[in-house]
């Protein structure tokens, strides 16, 4: 049995001390050996096992997450297991009311990852130059991390997506999502956030001079941004409400609907059957420039020569 590590989980690991590159030699070969040796875990089709952190110097426990194929075993995401902590209080109803059903929570995670690995899966077949531009995965103490920088809980659809890729460095500054926008980086996502925070607090100043009527929201506290234009281009994109679930647009010029009225299961679903069945696609039409996805809604005019439609 070939047990498999890609270069970024290696690299990654590797942050985690000095000694985690031998703790994972020694757990491929104990995989290749007893590939069912892990447990099921919240994402499909992925297997997980701890390393004890006491049996290795240098090197803290960590989660294994991987997937068996008949004749392989690939390493998905190499993460730091948490310290056991009493967890905190919800501040609010709300947030109770978010938490409150670990059941529907489990549901969630597991479409989220399904519809994003149908997306994945359809790149690393046919669009290679896109698949290479998405990020590895972060790891649970990157989403904490983030978690106490904004003060907020990332909703656990969100989580899912950012532990299997965690941005997307485009290909020619597009990404892969529809309107050839990107999945954003957790450095961007959290330095936007803190950006519109910063803009919504100086009209919070002016909206105290205004009629409730004429006031101003540029930004609420439970939306996170996910999507953006382009891989280096905020204009415009997508953030997720916290709050209610939903998607919703942001746009420097205003321009546009601000509820996108999907949630991100179903707009990441949606995707995947545009990219199964294109003669169905409604949202964007999805087709490709050499190897790389591009879709027909927004294609660089210097491509457009180039563009070839995808056909079922």
């Amino acid at each position: 049995m070939n047990v498999e590590i890609p270069a970024h989980v290696r690299d990654a690991a590797s942050q985690f001390g000095d000694g985690v590159p031998y703790a994972l030699k020694v757990l491929g070969g104990q995989l290749a050996d007893d590939p069912d040796m892990g447990r099921p875990s919240g994402l499909p089709g992925i297997l997980t096992v701890t390393i004890d952190g006491d049996l290795f110097e240098d090197c803290p426990a960590l989660a294994i997450g991987y997937i068996r194929e008949p004749d392989r075993i690939e390493i998905r995401y190499v993460n730091l297991v948490p310290s056991a902590q009493p967890a905190e209080p919800a501040e609010n109803a709300q947030e109770q009311e978010l938490s409150a059903d670990p059941a529907n929570a489990a549901v969630t995670v597991r479409e989220t990852a399904d519809a994003w690995q149908r997306v994945t899966g359809w790149l690393q077949r046919n669009a290679p130059d896109s698949y290479a531009a998405l990020r590895g995965g972060a790891s649970s103490a990157d989403i904490a991390a983030l978690e106490r920088d904004l003060n907020i809980e990332i909703p656990a659809d969100l989580g899912a997506l950012w532990l299997l890729n965690a941005g997307d460095d485009g290909v020619n500054g597009a990404g892969c999502l529809p309107g050839n926008q990107a999945l954003m980086t957790l450095d961007a996502v959290a330095a936007f956030y803190r950006q519109q925070m910063d803009s919504q607090a100086h009209q919070d100043t002016l909206n105290a001079r205004r009629p409730e009527y004429d006031r101003i929201t540029v930004w609420k506290p439970t939306w996170i941004p996910v999507v953006a234009l382009g891989s280096a281009d905020n204009t415009s994109g997508l953030y997720l409400d916290a709050a209610t679930g939903y998607l919703g647009r942001w746009s420097r010029y205003n321009e546009g609907p601000g509820e996108e009225l999907d949630t991100l299961v179903t707009y990441l679903e949606d995707i995947a059957d545009m990219l199964e069945a294109p003669a169905l696609a409604t949202r964007d039409k999805p087709g490709r420039v050499g190897g790389a996805l591009v879709w027909g809604s927004r294609i660089d005019p210097a491509q457009e020569d180039q563009w070839q439609p995808l056909s079922d």
